[in-house]
């Protein structure tokens, strides 16, 4: 029977697993990853990150992918209270960093509920890393003085809270969005309808920073034609505004 409440030394670590490249992990992840007692990790963690993972530690895939989701949120959070009743050292393995589109604020939020300590160590978000291991400055002095990160996860109409396009594309020279590829007709209409040119640069990149890096460039009056003409798959990142024109596509 497992024991009411966690041990006095117990403690879930939200770890930013960086965005694929295990050299670009922080020293504290590293470290954490090294040494943990548990650890539940997403689907969009390398193969060559969790090679660090000790022999002995119990290990949970939690991977949420679009239509395949190993385990619900709900799911998700009972897995660490139940492990940090066990483990005086939980590793709650994230791609990127745990609170940029990662859910770890409502992961965080629950386990402190629960009574149970959390650490949180932040990692390199797909959204720098990968333009950056495409050539592509999200700040240029003669470009762009400004960069919005925005989710294009779902529905766009029912996303909440409401993302107002218009504002976002025409107060950021620079747009960075992730989980978009499946809405990219409905992004490029919204990012058009705001008054940007159809000649506005677009690049995407998938699984950036990795040797299986994929770029893709576009404009964003031939983007949809050119995802649907390559059949570009998630998950990758893309970056609207001029400082896309800097991208190395394959």
């Amino acid at each position: 029977m497992l024991p009411s409440s966690p041990p006095s030394s117990a403690k879930v670590y939200l770890v930013g697993a960086g965005p694929g490249d295990p050299g670009l992990l922080t020293v504290r992840a590293k470290a954490l990853i090294e040494h943990c007692d548990a650890v539940v990790y997403d689907a969009l963690v390398s193969p060559e990150v969790l090679a660090l993972l000790p022999e002995r530690a119990e290990q949970l895939y939690a991977g949420k992918r679009t239509g395949r989701h190993s385990l619900s949120q709900e799911q998700i959070i009972d897995a660490l209270i139940d492990l940090s009743h066990r483990h005086a050292a939980v590793v709650r393995l994230k791609g990127g960093d745990p609170f940029i589109f990662g859910r770890g604020g409502e992961e965080m939020a629950a386990l402190q509920k629960a009574g149970i300590a959390v650490e949180v160590v932040p990692g390199i978000t797909a959204g720098i890393a990968a333009p950056a291991f495409a050539g592509i400055p999200l700040t240029h002095r003669d470009y762009s003085a400004s960069v919005a990160f925005v989710t294009g996860h779902e529905a766009i109409e029912t996303y909440r809270p409401e993302i107002r396009w218009g504002e976002l594309a025409g107060a950021a020279e620079t747009l960075v969005i992730y989980m978009g590829v499946l809405q990219i007709e409905a992004i490029a209409q919204k990012v058009l309808a705001s008054g940007r040119s159809p000649s506005t640069p677009v690049a995407l990149i998938r699984w950036g920073t990795t040797p299986r890096q994929q770029v893709l460039t576009a404009t964003l009056a031939t983007v949809v034609e050119r995802v649907r003409g390559t059949h570009f798959e998630p998950p990758a990142v893309i970056v609207i505004g001029e400082v896309a024109r800097w991208a190395k596509p394959d």
